[in-house]
């Protein structure tokens, strides 16, 4: 069975550094303060749960780093809502605490879409070492994200692999199979360029799987660079049905107009 011990393992995420809270919908509690509702907007869950009553004996004097927020589903189930951490508190009164919280990259790709067991309805937040023994009911598919367009295509290492993996970019790879192109990858640390294409049957998207897998997609010139600090981006797409002559044209020029043979990545 799959818990969610395996999940924080995989954030990097310590359970004693961390809390489970799970919110329930409700209009207003029994001092008065108003709760949040399905259509509350994600400002007004961080507020929510910046704010934490005196009254909530159970809620820890001293807080940890990352506390890990759930939405209840029923009295038995749990999703994801967010990862945010903790950078102290901000101020207090007789009846409530406020604390400095950030959303956290931690566990993002999963928000709205983990769903767990949880195994005390009646507590609304537990110690991560409890909930980590706690069931992974519900991995959901990511939603789709929708292709941005070929001119406002740029991204680096790490969503490029996303790309060429995720279902979720599945509209992504199927318009980057439809074209042959001139691209430009970027080496962000000292600005240095490097321009490629693809011709023939290559399409951007096997040329660009190239990269996401190894890093240097077979170029010399690329080789031994560290490919974390890479962003590529479209210069030019072509129809599978352009001669190769015209995209070799193409960049050419682009090598000479950015100068990527003197001062760029490029051999010849």
């Amino acid at each position: 069975m799959l818990t969610f011990e395996t999940i924080l393992n995989n954030a990097g995420i310590d359970p004693p550094e961390s809390l489970v809270i799970r919110h329930v919908f409700i209009k207003e509690h029994e001092d008065s303060s108003p709760g949040i509702s399905p259509n509350s907007t994600y400002e007004r869950i961080m507020g929510y749960t910046t704010n934490q009553s005196l009254n909530t004996r159970s809620f820890p004097a001293k807080p940890p780093r990352f506390w890990i927020v759930f939405i209840a589903e029923g009295s038995n189930r749990a999703r994801l809502w967010s990862v945010v951490e903790n950078h102290g508190l901000v101020s207090s009164d007789e009846h409530r605490r406020v604390f400095d919280l950030t959303a956290s990259d931690a566990m993002a790709d999963l928000n709205n879409r983990l769903v767990i067991g949880w195994r005390s309805p009646r507590a609304w937040q537990v110690k991560a070492t409890t909930a980590a023994n706690y069931p992974v009911l519900e991995i959901a598919d990511a939603a789709p994200i929708p292709f941005p367009g070929f001119d406002e295509l740029v991204l680096d290492h790490d969503q490029l692999q996303a790309v060429m993996r995720e279902h979720r970019y599945a509209a992504w790879r199927t318009a980057l199979a439809s074209v042959l192109g001139v691209y430009l990858i970027t080496d962000t640390r000292d600005g240095r360029q490097y321009i490629g294409k693809a011709d023939g049957e290559e399409r951007i998207s096997q040329r660009w799987s190239a990269y996401a897998a190894n890093g240097h997609g077979g170029n010399v010139e690329l080789r031994g660079l560290d490919p974390t600090s890479f962003r590529y981006s479209l210069l030019r797409v072509f129809d599978p049905a352009t001669p190769d002559s015209e995209i070799d044209a193409a960049e050419s020029h682009f090598k000479q107009a950015l100068d990527t043979r003197r001062h760029g990545l490029n051999r010849n």
